[in-house]
């Protein structure tokens, strides 16, 4: 099984036609997503590579049955293409968009909640199930089918590295969720654990976290509390220094809150497997997975 995204997903893409929005499209095809629309206002009734571009998502959905989106809309814009989106009523919506005001998407979160879809990022690598369906940014060739790990994290290279790390143990992955470091963003830690609890082929989660905010603490309770499958947990930035940015315009240290330390231990406190060496942390899912 797997989590939000299968075989039967029909995409759609919002800023199919620029140059990351065309490439990253090609490489979605080229996994096997189905990729059923383009969508970029002023130039429907085109065909960009094969694919039929529309204006709007509501007619892209409605001629295609499309039921997701990914997005490669400019900051500025992509608030309001993920809100046309979730209006015109899609399941899912993947927006890979980097620097999108937090205004702009404090706004957006209050769209959503009268909506049924869920939204992974923004700034965010996205999503994949290997060897049904990936939308995203993501190199597919490393990820390997068959569970019965769910991969679920915070940073877009992390999560390749640990996928890599997973794939050479013979580990294979269920969906690997990459959710976005921004402050405010759609789907969190505790929504994939959820999925990931309920899925009947994921035995075993690995949760990739990083400084700044209390997302891994809410979600080290969460384990404690609802899960009964084990999960390795790792942090990045541990010896960042209070006041740092590191990388995720959330990944910030305030006084003595969103502090690795403070996320390790809780995470330990609340029965996670912490990996504190990332190079070790195939080795140590096989241990606790296998």
């Amino acid at each position: 099984m797997s989590i939000f995204i299968d075989q039967s997903t029909r995409l759609l893409v919002q800023g199919m036609t620029g140059r990351e929005g065309s490439f990253h499209t090609g490489q979605c095809k080229a996994y096997g997503t189905r990729v059923v629309a383009g969508v970029t206002p002023g130039k429907g009734g085109q065909v960009h590579e094969g694919t039929p571009v529309f204006n709007t998502v509501m007619e892209a959905k409605r001629e295609t049955g499309a039921t997701a989106a990914m997005i490669f809309v400019p900051p500025p814009f992509a608030a309001d293409a993920i809100v046309e989106a979730a209006e015109s009523g899609l399941g899912l919506v993947v927006c890979i968009t980097e620097g999108i005001p937090v205004l702009d998407m404090a706004r957006v979160k209050k769209v959503l909640k009268g909506t049924s879809t869920r939204l992974i990022g923004p700034n965010c690598p996205g999503i994949i199930t290997p060897g049904e369906c990936k939308i995203g940014i993501m190199p597919g060739p490393m990820h390997r089918s068959g569970g019965p790990a769910g991969v679920v994290s915070r940073s877009g290279t992390l999560t390749y590295e640990v996928v890599h790390q997973l794939s050479a143990q013979g580990i294979g992955q269920t969906t690997c969720v990459g959710i976005g470091g921004d402050p405010v963003n759609g789907t969190s830690f505790i929504d994939v654990l959820e999925a990931f609890q309920a899925d009947s082929e994921t035995r075993g989660v690995v949760m990739v976290g990083e400084i700044g905010g209390d997302a891994e603490e809410e979600a080290a309770e969460y384990i404690k509390a609802h899960m009964t499958k084990p999960v390795v947990g790792f942090i990045a930035g541990l010896t960042a220094p209070p006041g740092r940015r590191m990388g995720h315009a959330g990944a910030i240290i305030s006084g003595n809150s969103g502090t690795g330390q403070a996320k390790v231990a809780a995470m330990k406190a609340c029965g996670v497997h912490v990996c504190k060496d990332l190079g070790r942390l195939g080795e140590m899912c096989r241990e606790v997975f296998m």
